[in-house]
């Protein structure tokens, strides 16, 4: 929610929508901001009045996702039409244009009729004759009901029937204050570290009351006792975060443990023996021939990875379920070092996860949240996008997590790639034709420009105007976007790359500002502040969502939902 004042009188004022978090416990409203080309101040734009032409909301509308998501209730009224039909005809046979009167003695004549009816169908269909026993307007509403359920079939849904992300106790938040403290009872940092994690903290967005572990906070009780960073430390801190989220992603969806038929659990840096998959089944009684899969090593990409994994696999036959749980355990992985390049987890990095409830049965799209559209990734190359995030040991043997200062370039071709890839999926013909044109230009200059300069006129090609790559326009096709909550730095770049209003961006900074980066379940707090909070851009049924992550590899994925 927007944050609210009183005024002299007592009234309620809500301040302007989120723009930027620019420092510790400072969260700048959207106030007025200058236009970049005068100075002059400007009003950010509202979602109402961002517009688009009926004629273009027509075209951007997947007609088939529409069917499909209303398929029970059309083919419930299918059914109802062929019995309607059938009885009709049997009627009319009966009667003729006599009037009828509806007693017991008369339904049973029609039933016995239609019964008969049935047996003449099942006679003719063995002796390959029998065109004629049913009238041409029963047939034609079978034959709808014989594609529809074809459709159907080809489609294979994936529906969000719920999810749950952590919600940390009061002992486990703390303020920036609190982080530094806890820094400086490890009595490993210098005075030069410390001052530098200040810095970063003062400057990452986050709030005044993000999670930390209990085996960390424990620094703060006693200041002679140090975090613990045992694996039995991890261990509880794993077991708080995913019981919670799947016990409660169970309920809302009124799904049973037993009912799981696919269990993905993603988690970069914590990979215990047993398995956290293995934690799970075993916690909540799950069936024993569950496929489980334990992803680690994937960083803050890995939800979407685990969502695209869980799709293929309820693309098998069957109706199924899958439970997907996206978190990462802060416990063990507390840098103790003084390289500048690993100090930046210690910073940023929070408590948080997120259980997912999906289904491949088209009978629950009447109740699910959402339906799956599309998911890509892509993963860079070269050395430079490979250890852009690096887990390694520091000169002095401290092991920990490197952050490369290439890593907002690096994130910034991946997802160019990645967008490259989901762009002909959602975007309307007229941003594609425009990217089109672009290239044809662009490619034409370059040829005259290569000819000019092979006849030694070197000045004219020179002035030859410069054409700009056109960069289309998603929130044509995209009502919310839930971007990686990496960090300021990502989410200012993405916004200005893609040209996004205040409101777009809101969730993603709200979540940094109250939850910090929890990783792979950064795009699911985001979620559901648009689905619960967010009053600038409230969501609509039939409203797409698109989240992005970026992850170590260097990875970017991106999955677009729609409201059902």
């Amino acid at each position: 929610m927007p944050p609210q004042n009183r005024n002299e009188n007592g009234a309620l004022e809500v301040e302007r929508p989120i723009h930027r978090i620019v420092s510790r416990g400072e969260l700048s409203v959207g106030s007025e901001t200058n236009d970049s080309t005068n100075g002059s101040p400007t009003t950010p734009r509202s979602s109402k009045e961002y517009r688009v032409r009926k004629s273009s909301l027509i075209g951007m509308i997947n007609w088939m996702h529409v069917l499909l998501t209303h398929a029970p209730r059309l083919f419930a009224l299918g059914m109802l039409v062929l019995v309607s039909q059938i009885v009709h005809q049997v009627v009319k046979d009966l009667f003729g244009d006599n009037d009828v009167t509806l007693s017991y003695e008369t339904m049973a004549i029609v039933f016995e009729h239609i019964k008969q009816l049935f047996v003449r169908l099942y006679v003719a269909i063995m002796e390959s004759d029998g065109h004629t026993i049913f009238s041409p307007a029963v047939k034609t509403t079978a034959l709808i009901l014989v594609v529809g359920a074809w459709m159907v079939r080809r489609d294979n849904p994936i529906y969000l029937l719920s999810f749950a992300t952590f919600k940390a106790p009061d002992e486990w938040k703390c303020s920036h204050d609190d982080i530094m403290t806890m820094m400086k009872r490890q009595q490993c940092f210098t005075d030069e570290s410390l001052g530098f994690m200040q810095r970063i903290l003062d400057r990452s967005g986050t709030g005044p009351a993000t999670a930390w572990p209990p085996g960390i906070v424990q620094c703060l009780q006693n200041k002679d006792q140090k975090a613990d960073r045992s694996i039995a430390a991890s261990r509880k801190e794993a077991e708080t975060v995913i019981f919670d989220i799947v016990a409660q992603a169970l309920k809302k969806a009124n799904v049973k443990p037993r009912e799981i038929d696919v269990l993905v659990i993603n988690c970069s840096l914590f990979s215990p023996t047993p398995s956290l998959c293995a934690m799970v089944m075993s916690h909540f009684g799950m069936r024993s021939d569950v496929e489980t899969y334990n992803l680690s090593g994937m960083g803050c990409s890995a939800s979407l990875i685990s969502i695209d994994l869980a799709k293929k696999l309820l693309s098998r036959k069957g109706h199924r379920k899958a439970l997907v749980v996206s978190t990462e355990i802060i416990t063990p992985n507390l840098y103790h070092g003084n390289d500048r390049g690993f100090l930046i987890q210690n910073t940023l990095f929070r408590c948080g996860g997120a259980a997912i409830v999906l289904s491949n049965n088209w009978l629950d799209g009447r109740r699910a949240w959402y339906k799956l559209l599309h998911t890509v990734r892509v993963q860079g190359s070269g050395e430079t996008a490979y250890e852009c995030v690096y887990e390694a040991e520091d000169g002095e043997g401290y092991r920990g997590v490197r952050l490369s200062k290439d890593i907002v370039k690096v994130a910034g071709k991946t997802m160019e790639k990645n967008f490259t890839m989901l762009g002909p999926q959602v975007l309307p013909l007229t941003e594609q034709a425009k990217v089109v044109w672009s290239i044809i230009v662009r490619f034409v200059m370059k040829q005259i420009s290569k000819t000019l300069i092979s006849y030694g006129a070197e000045d004219t090609a020179a002035k030859l105007p410069s054409v700009k790559p056109y960069v289309p326009d998603f929130k044509r096709c995209i009502d919310h976007f839930c971007i990686h909550a990496g960090g300021r730095a990502v989410i200012d770049g993405i916004e200005k790359n893609l040209n996004l209003e205040q409101y777009h961006t809101e969730p993603s900074r709200m979540t940094l500002y109250h939850y910090g980066n929890t990783s792979s379940s950064s795009i699911w707090y985001e979620l559901e502040y648009i689905q619960d909070q967010q009053q600038t851009n409230p969501l609509k049924k039939g409203d797409r969502i698109m989240q992005v992550a970026f992850g170590s590899g260097f990875k970017c994925t991106s999955g677009v939902w729609i409201k059902v």
